[in-house]
Formats: C-alpha cells, sequence, structure tokens
C-alpha cells in the first residue's frame, strides 16, 4: 500500500478493498483457466471421464465468477462455448 496515491481514510480504505478483491479475482480466473487446461490435456489424453469431469468444474467455476463481477456474463458464456467446442473437436477425432 506504500505505493497507493489515497490520502483520506476512505479513499485508503477503498484502495485496501481492491487488492483484496484484485488477488481473489486473480485467483478465481486462475481456477478457470487450471480446469479448462487440465479437461483439454485430458481430452487429448484419450480419457474421457476425467475430460467431463474437469469439464464440469471448469463450468462451474465460470458460472460462480459470472454470478459475482469477476467475470461478464458474456464472458463467462464465451469462455464455456469455446471449451465446449475444443473439448467436442478433441473427442471427436478421437471417436472417428
Amino acid at each position: 500500500m506504500a505505493n497507493s496515491s489515497a490520502r483520506t481514510p476512505s479513499a485508503m480504505k477503498r484502495h485496501r478493498q481492491s487488492l483484496k478483491r484484485r488477488a481473489r479475482n486473480k485467483a478465481k480466473k486462475s481456477m478457470i483457466k487450471t480446469f479448462s487446461k487440465k479437461a483439454v490435456q485430458a481430452a487429448e489424453a484419450g480419457n474421457k471421464e476425467r475430460a467431463l469431469r474437469y469439464l464440469r468444474v471448469a463450468e462451474s467455476l465460470i458460472d460462480k465468477a459470472a454470478k459475482g463481477s469477476t467475470l461478464h456474463a458474456r464472458t463467462a458464456a464465451r469462455k464455456k462455448s469455446r471449451l465446449m467446442k475444443k473439448l467436442h473437436q478433441i473427442l471427436g477425432s478421437l471417436q472417428a
């Protein structure tokens, strides 16, 4: 907080809150990326059950992030759509 330009007590409090919020949002986004990557890796390895399990977790995390203010609703929808599309392409090519 040493680099903060906040002077008044209320501004300093808002800055502290924004730092906490930023850390929390960053953790949520990181978790979404991690489970999305795990789902894709599992699908590429041919493990359909594990890929679908990771997909469900990633989808749930995306929905929870959109419910708050971490992700915009359309951003969440786009992330879910792209993840589904990628998994269907991978899993479909393995079955064919």
